[in-house]
């Protein structure tokens, strides 16, 4: 009798603090990290009797924005509702969130389908580790949260881990957040299922507040098989909330999983109704032209990139503003896509080696385009290429007042690299009588010793035909 087949079939909820200046419902400053406590609070978040929310429009704004980015459909119609589930760490005691109405449904990422997006607002942060008490910092209370629901159509780990990825960067890309999963500005829940019938979902189980790429990944290929393991041993899963243990690697059971009807949503009676067509971002929709990081791959591969240079451009802040300068230098300039790839190559590996010694760099795109095209050209070696780079780097000069001014220009003079040959030969006579005796590696020993005493500047293919006829 053959196995059993478990498939897995995971959704997730991403929940997204939004860069906004100020907070969802009131004037406070958004500034969930300040290191002393509530100090941005005031009569609306702290739920003072008496005192009104405000939707802020920056927060619609951006939601709206990152509709227009996934293909998703705005509402026009559109309200908040009270989420009346007890919250220890809000105020008022209930979430200002939306629930029949939401700002956007549908759109895709990173071929991931999407439910819905909608805004809400974030609780406070409690502190359960300094005594027999717990302390609330209000600060984080009512930050624009951005929460968004996938459809349940993933079906592995890295599939998930892959689309938070992506999500980040589109969110950073357009600016309307900065999603720190470490500061807990972007946090990930996955709804995980397995079953042995295809078509048929098994019983939900949530895991909540994954704060990594890495935790995503490992919360989920944990849940995975420790449902198949119940299944093949004739239980049955419990529909709960977990969390993420991880030290130990492993999900651990948190409470009974809640349903829509135990939060109790009603219409908030204090914020009136909206039609979003009249909200101005809404109007702008259709001129929102931004270059999201899937575009931009697939324009660094027309380019000639390969697919692991293009992803660590568009993965890195820095590399993907600066390398986005450069190209748009090299493409108004008309240069060749070698001297792209040449600068994609140069940035990933020896400029960022450079600044991660702490360097504060000053290099320009233009000069560091103008460096590429020396390459390019062959009017210097890639050593010295390497030797220029780490001195403009700081120095912001041109690269090649630089290699003129310390004589690095590439050296084609036989004449002179003959005459260096005859030095080097001289200096090293038993190397190069074992040459001559037979031992073919003594001249890579020769060639570099005359490539370190021109500097680099020589033409390493030249100056080894010169090495061979010299020792015949």
């Amino acid at each position: 009798m053959s196995e059993k087949v478990y498939q897995a079939t995971i959704g997730l909820e991403v929940h997204v603090e939004l860069a906004t200046k100020s907070k969802m419902f009131c004037g406070c400053k958004n500034d969930p990290h300040e290191s002393e406590p509530n100090t941005h609070v005031c009569p609306v978040c702290l739920a003072h009797p008496g005192s009104l929310p405000v939707p802020n429009e920056a927060a619609i704004a951006a939601v709206l924005t990152f509709g227009a980015a996934v293909g998703a459909t705005p509402a026009t119609y559109s309200e908040f509702d009270r989420k009346n589930y007890f919250y220890p760490d809000i105020p008022k005691a209930y979430q200002l969130s939306q629930y029949a109405f939401p700002f956007l449904t549908g759109g895709s990422l990173k071929g991931v389908t999407l439910t819905r997006v909608h805004l809400e607002e974030d609780t406070a942060r409690s502190q359960h580790d300094k005594g027999d008490f717990s302390l609330v910092d209000f600060n984080r209370a009512g930050v624009p949260l951005m929460e968004l629901v996938t459809e349940p159509v993933i079906h592995d780990a890295v599939t998930a881990g892959d689309f938070a990825r992506e999500l980040q960067l589109v969110l950073r890309t357009l600016g309307v957040a900065k999603a720190q999963m470490e500061r807990g500005e972007m946090r990930v829940e996955a709804n995980i299922s397995v079953s042995d019938t295809e078509g048929v979902l098994g019983t939900k189980v949530e895991v909540k507040n994954l704060n990594s790429f890495k935790s995503v990944e490992g919360a989920i290929a944990f849940e995975i098989d420790r449902q198949v393991d119940v299944l093949k041993s004739g239980g049955s899963v419990s529909q709960e909330t977990r969390g993420w243990d991880e030290v130990k690697l492993r999900t651990f059971t948190q409470r009974s999983k809640e349903t829509a009807k135990d939060y109790r949503y009603f219409p908030d009676p204090d914020i009136p109704k909206m039609d979003i067509s009249k909200h101005i971002a809404f109007s702008r929709l259709n001129d929102i032209i931004i270059e999201l990081p899937e575009d931009k791959r697939k324009k660094y591969s027309n380019l000639g990139l390969t697919i692991n240079t293009s992803n660590q451009i568009v993965a890195d802040e820095f590399s993907d503003t600066y390398f986005s300068s450069v190209c748009k230098r090299a493409l108004a300039a008309k240069l060749p896509n070698e001297v792209v790839v040449l600068a994609a190559n140069y940035l990933t590996s020896d400029l960022l080696s450079i600044i991660s010694k702490g360097v504060e760099l000053t290099l320009t795109p233009e000069h560091f385009l103008e460096l590429m095209q020396m390459i390019h050209a062959g009017d210097i070696t890639s050593r010295v290429a390497k030797d220029i780079l780490t001195e403009i780097a700081v120095s912001n000069e041109h690269p090649r007042t630089v290699a003129t001014e310390r004589g690095l220009l590439r050296s084609v003079d036989t004449s002179a690299l003959m005459s260096l040959v005859a030095a080097v030969v001289t200096e090293f006579s038993a190397v190069a009588d074992e040459y001559k005796g037979g031992k073919v590696t003594a001249l890579q020993f020769l060639l570099g010793q005359a490539m370190k005493q021109s500097r680099g500047s020589a033409d390493p293919e030249i100056l080894k035909q010169l090495l061979i006829e010299y020792l015949k």
